[in-house]
């Protein structure tokens, strides 16, 4: 099979021989791994990565970053593989972090209305975590993201009009820095002067200036009703218009999206 890789990384033989004792089966230099974790589903070309690990806590990911950090490795964190950016490809080998094996939902306080979770996760099964609680991540990209993948992106989507953002929707993350470090950002108080704030700057880095491994998020209540609207329009600029408006009346309007000549909005 010729894989996609424009440059490979010779040292990587040397991280994957160290890590291979402990990490076992998790570390994969499989062709088809590889050549599944060079590409996402962008229109980018692919480039595989030398080696894929699979690892199942932060102290891992400190310790695999902490050796590439010394011999001069590349490393690409993989999430969902759902990005449309080309994020993943791995122009110069190394080695692809896949942090699928981290989902844990480590806490949930209800009644403070926020949760921590493992950077791993999706979407759309912390939801189904959260369901008998009453509760929700209301951040929809429209692809069931891992939650880190959503966090390094700056994920939005059309909730976004009555939540947020992503940005909006963190508290604090626990990351790996590039050269092994361990850092917590942020916490759980909704003000807090402590210090620079290194949470919104990860935000979004794209996996440029950590690997996110945690993820404390605000949570929101399950709407009672759901209803949907389907309005068409002459111009966009009514459309716009009427959106303006729809906001500044007070309507709860959870999500707005413009299909073509069509409005659509969710009420709840």
């Amino acid at each position: 099979m010729d894989l996609p890789t424009s440059q490979t990384c010779p040292a990587t033989s040397l991280v994957v021989d160290a890590l291979r004792p402990t990490l076992g089966d998790r570390v994969s230099t499989a062709p088809a791994v590889r050549d599944q974790h060079g590409h996402d589903e962008s229109w980018h070309e692919g480039a595989a990565p030398d080696a894929v690990f699979f690892p199942r806590t932060t102290q891992e990911v400190s310790e695999i970053v902490t050796l590439c950090a010394q011999h001069d490795v590349p490393v690409v964190p993989f999430g969902a593989g759902t990005s449309l950016e080309g994020h993943v490809t791995a122009i110069h080998g190394g080695v692809a972090l896949d942090m699928s094996g981290m989902t844990q939902v480590l806490r949930v306080s209800p009644e403070d209305l926020d949760c921590t979770v493992e950077a791993g996760i999706t979407r759309k099964a912390l939801n189904a975590y959260l369901r008998d609680t009453g509760l929700f991540m209301p951040v929809d990209p429209g692809a069931d993201a891992s939650i880190g993948g959503m966090v390094s992106t700056r994920a939005s989507g059309t909730n976004a009009v009555r939540y947020g953002t992503i940005r909006e929707n963190v508290l604090g993350l626990t990351v790996v820095m590039a050269d092994g470090s361990i850092v917590h950002t942020g916490g759980r108080a909704r003000k807090s002067a402590a210090g620079y704030d290194l949470t919104h700057l990860l935000i979004g880095s794209e996996g440029t200036l950590a690997v996110v491994t945690e993820i404390t998020l605000r949570l929101h209540g399950i709407p009672e009703d759901v209803g949907a609207a389907t309005c068409t329009f002459g111009s966009v600029d009514d459309a716009v218009v009427s959106v303006i408006e729809t906001i500044q009346s007070g309507v709860p309007v959870a999500r707005i999206e413009l299909l073509d000549d069509v409005m659509v909005g969710a009420c709840n």
